[in-house]
């Protein structure tokens, strides 16, 4: 099963009377359990193809499916469920709550769930554990402020992972992080990937991309190059197999 394919998308702007082809017709498939960088200069339609992952915008042409929905055609309230209950988002910025603590900001995207679907004191557990996987055991009544960026940033991913998503999205995810902090999340998102979770980074640093197991680079609108390093790893497939 693909966390998320993509067939012949494209997506077109209209801007000052001008047709703008952000995408040209866009063909990706990102397997379950697959670590894939997404690369690019500016304008090449990173921004774009990750809107389109992201549910954030519709394509012009093609089709989009996402595990088993197929979000080609849905209309803003169906998207706006999928990506509160599919699609686990980590931003450059952290996208954190000032007001809430450590545990709250992770069960966030829980309250966009209908009641019956949610267990109180087992979402609670759940985020908890979370907590404690991404090393804030000791920080859980701590709010944003209180944290490092760091910090911050494993509460996003955190927080991305509480749904059970189809895949984490992270986009520039360490871009505000310096050099050491950058290394430490990213080996939590290497973590991730070994144990079976699907990940998809768009970032502009050759490093970065470099820790991915698969690199997609684009070029006006285009895939220019798709280029895998490492297999998926076993645990994604096992993981996989239990999901059916």
């Amino acid at each position: 099963m693909y966390a998320a394919f993509l067939e012949g998308v494209t997506r077109e702007y209209v801007l000052k009377g001008e047709t703008v082809r952000a995408l040209r017709g866009v063909d990706l498939a990102v397997p379950e359990g697959d670590y894939v960088a997404i690369m690019g200069a500016s304008g090449s339609g990173k921004s774009t193809l990750l809107n389109l992952l992201g549910c954030l915008d519709r394509p012009t042409k093609g089709r989009i499916l996402l595990g088993k929905d197929d979000v080609t055609s849905l209309d803003d309230w169906h998207l706006s469920e999928i990506r509160a209950t599919r699609i686990g988002f980590v931003f450059q910025s952290y996208n954190l709550i000032p007001q809430l603590t450590v545990i709250e900001n992770i069960e966030v995207p829980l309250f966009y769930q209908n009641n019956h679907r949610v267990n109180q004191a087992e979402s609670r557990q759940r985020c908890i554990h979370l907590a404690e996987m991404v090393g804030l055991k000791e920080r859980l009544n701590h709010r944003p402020t209180q944290l490092s960026g760091g910090q911050q940033q494993r509460v996003a991913i955190a927080r991305s992972l509480v749904n059970d998503p189809y895949f984490i999205l992270a986009d520039e995810p360490t871009g505000n992080l310096d050099s050491v902090t950058t290394n430490e999340i990213l080996e939590l998102l290497d973590k991730l990937n070994d144990e079976g979770r699907t990940i998809i980074l768009v970032t502009h640093e050759d490093d970065v991309g470099a820790r991915s197991r698969r690199v997609v680079r684009l070029r006006d609108g285009l895939i220019e190059s798709d280029h895998r390093r490492l297999p998926i790893p076993d645990t994604a497939r096992r993981r996989a197999a239990l999901q059916k």
